[in-house]
């Protein structure tokens, strides 16, 4: 089984790339599900109930998000209708679910997990527990389990990974909208990587317009953000799961840009 991981769409050009370029990534590496981080794709800011619809009729088989997921407040009430749309497990309390349990058209049963770090991020429930618990209450028969963790050091994300090791598929890192090049299959067949990166404009800072940033940082007072517009690239990585065992074999980065 083949697994398409999609990092943060950013904006109305990380939208725009992921339209024009899903189908035939999925058609020419053969690829059975497609995962999609969509927590910046409203402006930069979380995502709407209309934006999660076109991204779900663009191909992504799920979405995942994290700490933005809330900047848009009708998205409290999409979250019952639409179980393929996840937020971070451990968020107490909140609408929605950091879960989903699916199967491919080949019949191929898995589970997609969604969940957010602590460390300069909100004070949320344990990650650590929280998907030992999720684990320990999935169907065993559900061999391939592909997790999303939204955080923001290398740190936490590393030490996840290896809590993790040969209990999932593949535990990808996003958030930092920054790809890594640490990809790898740890010992246990746990698929890694610390971040994903970003699909928006890289011509910015971490998908934001320059100015507005660069501001922020030599004066230290607010300043509005807006999503940039130039060298858009889909920051991807492609992961090989043996169906039978969940153990992953390979992990590949995958990027491509806007023509």
């Amino acid at each position: 089984m083949r697994i398409l991981f999609v990092g943060d769409i950013v904006g109305r050009p990380g939208r725009r790339i992921l339209t024009e370029r899903l189908d035939g990534i999925v058609s020419a590496r053969h690829i059975d599900l497609v995962i999609v981080n969509c927590e910046n794709c409203a402006a930069g800011f979380g995502v709407t109930p209309d934006l999660a619809h076109k991204l779900l009729e663009a191909g992504a088989h799920v979405l995942t998000s994290g700490n933005h997921i809330w900047d848009k407040k009708a998205i409290f009430d999409y979250f019952p209708t639409q179980p393929r749309l996840l937020r971070p497990a451990n968020y107490p309390n909140a609408p929605g679910s950091g879960l989903y349990v699916g199967s491919t058209p080949a019949g191929i049963r898995y589970a997609v997990l969604n969940l957010q770090g602590r460390t300069y991020l909100p004070a949320i429930e344990c990650p650590f527990r929280t998907v030992d618990t999720m684990l320990a209450n999935l169907d065993a028969d559900i061999r391939v389990r592909f997790v999303d963790f939204h955080a923001e050091v290398t740190s936490e994300k590393i030490a996840f990974g290896w809590h993790l090791d040969g209990r999932v598929s593949a535990m990808v890192g996003t958030h930092t909208h920054v790809t890594t090049a640490d990809e790898r299959v740890l010992p246990g067949g746990t698929a890694y990587i610390t971040d994903v990166g970003m699909t928006g404009p890289h011509d910015s800072v971490i998908g934001m317009d320059r100015e507005g940033s660069l501001r922020r940082f030599l004066t230290g007072l607010p300043a509005r953000f807006e999503p940039a517009v130039n060298d858009v690239r889909l920051n991807s990585v492609i992961v090989d799961i043996d169906e039978t065992t969940g153990r992953a074999s390979s992990i590949e980065r995958y990027t491509c840009r806007e023509e």
